[in-house]
């Protein structure tokens, strides 16, 4: 398990326990679920890397304590 903290810049911060080979739509997911927000309006970025929903995490190598920029679209 690693544990993902995703801030939104707005005050909104989430962290996140999922498995490296979870994907980034299932992170959108345990996100939506913890926010109240729709899974398919969240844009999870890297400065400009935008991740695709269909990819691993560990693909994206995504590690434990990893923070990632959240957006809504």
């Amino acid at each position: 398990m690693i544990e993902v903290t995703c801030n939104d810049r707005l005050g909104k911060k989430v962290r996140v326990k999922c498995n490296p080979d979870d994907t980034v739509g299932d992170l959108k997911k345990l996100i939506a679920a913890q926010t109240g927000t729709n899974w398919e309006r969240i844009v999870l970025k890297k400065w400009y890397t935008i991740f695709k929903d269909h990819v691993t995490l560990a693909d994206y190598e995504i590690h434990d304590g990893m923070n990632l920029e959240l957006y809504y679209q």
